[in-house]
């Protein structure tokens, strides 16, 4: 039986998407611009006036790990980033970390350099 490899979260290397703008405050905390393209998103801001733009604003944690993912760091570095500066405010750390990474994925805030059709 032949070992299958298992990727480890960890070792992923988040990029910010650069089809989304952001922006922050003067208290640090960001704001993910996110455009709505595409044939159906058009259909709704036509016929139902929803927003061409949603404004997504992360909180303290998430502010703080957005500004650190440069596309070179994996995601174990940005848990250690997180450790140092929020201590134990930020457990369960790994566990909350590669969630809130996997929510950045699937709305296709990030990619992941080598997963993605990305270039790290």
């Amino acid at each position: 039986m032949a070992k299958q490899k298992h990727d480890n979260y960890l070792d992923f290397v988040p990029v910010v998407n650069p089809k989304n703008d952001w922006s922050q405050d003067d208290q640090g905390i960001v704001t993910i611009h996110m455009v709505h393209r595409g044939f159906y998103a058009s259909i709704a801001q036509k016929f139902f006036h929803t927003p061409r733009v949603s404004h997504i604003k992360l909180d303290e944690y998430g502010s703080f790990l957005w500004k650190e993912i440069d596309g070179k760091r994996t995601v174990g570095q940005l848990a250690q980033r997180m450790k140092e500066q929020f201590g134990q405010g930020a457990e369960p750390l790994y566990d909350r970390l590669v969630h809130y990474m996997q929510i950045l994925r699937n709305n296709q805030f990030v990619l992941f350099a080598g997963k993605d059709r990305v270039k790290p």
